[in-house]
């Protein structure tokens, strides 16, 4: 007798999700490169997305089309900062490295994303992307601006969590990787410090440093401070966002 359950039809479709590389240019090389952490299209995989990554362009018809052949959008983190311009300040002592070019194309594509209210998922700088584009502003670092806050920064291996977080009940993050307490990862320097327009902030880190916001505003534009992909061993209900985000994704279109 046959014990195992059947599947009736295909399987489901997987959805074209575009992912943002990282940017550098090695002082021993000739060409500057594209990199991406393997863990962000092994997550997208994984949740039963199909990933590509999406090289940078200053040609709005370029981001269009790329916008046309995709589903979702999963805008990445890196060790660099938003230009304080974005969200009209000038840089204070503790602003990091910036990448323009980076952060331009990354902004168009967001944009984008959001007016066609095709589903995007803001990881670490994605996230603080999300909330300038959004018409937030963010704390150019934690330490210098941030009473009485917590280290953010991490020195231990990054699939272990660093400090819990309150997710809050209602929200699509709770939907995701359900409500209260959640252990997470911490890699970064700066913050929310103003949610943006139609921004909920959905989860809060003890010290009070905003971990992640959504919009009210969209169908799903979620931005997350931590890093969920480097925990989906680790910690699995991480892997409930990449899910959830590439289930509105199936349901966008294609």
């Amino acid at each position: 007798m046959n014990n195992h359950p059947r599947h009736h039809g295909p399987p489901p479709r997987r959805p074209n999700i575009g992912i943002t590389p990282d940017w550098s240019q090695p002082e021993d090389q000739a060409f500057p490169r594209y990199e991406l952490k393997v863990p962000y299209s092994d997550a997208v995989l994984r949740a039963g997305g199909l990933p590509f990554v999406l090289p940078y362009s200053d040609d709005p018809t370029c981001v269009e089309a790329y916008l046309d052949r995709v589903s979702g959008v999963l805008i990445t983190g890196g060790a660099f900062d938003i230009p304080p311009e974005a969200y009209g300040e000038t840089a204070r002592e503790g602003l990091g490295a910036l990448k323009e070019g980076r952060t331009a194309f990354e902004a168009a594509l967001m944009k984008g994303a959001l007016k066609r209210n095709m589903p995007v998922l803001g990881v670490c700088g994605g996230m603080q992307l999300l909330n300038v584009v959004l018409g937030g502003t963010l704390f150019q670092d934690i330490g210098r601006e941030v009473p009485g806050a917590r280290e953010h920064e991490q020195k231990h291996d990054r699939t272990q969590p660093q400090h819990p977080v309150e997710v809050k009940n209602g929200t699509l993050l709770a939907e995701a990787v359900g409500y209260g307490q959640l252990m997470v990862n911490s890699t970064h320097h700066q913050a929310v410090r103003a949610a943006g327009q139609n921004v909920n902030v959905c989860a809060v880190a003890p010290d009070g440093v905003v971990e992640a916001i959504e919009s009210t505003a969209h169908v799903f534009a979620v931005g997350v401070q931590w890093h969920p992909e480097y925990m989906a061993t680790t910690i699995p209900v991480h892997v409930g966002l990449y899910k959830s985000f590439v289930q509105k994704a199936r349901e966008h279109r294609r």
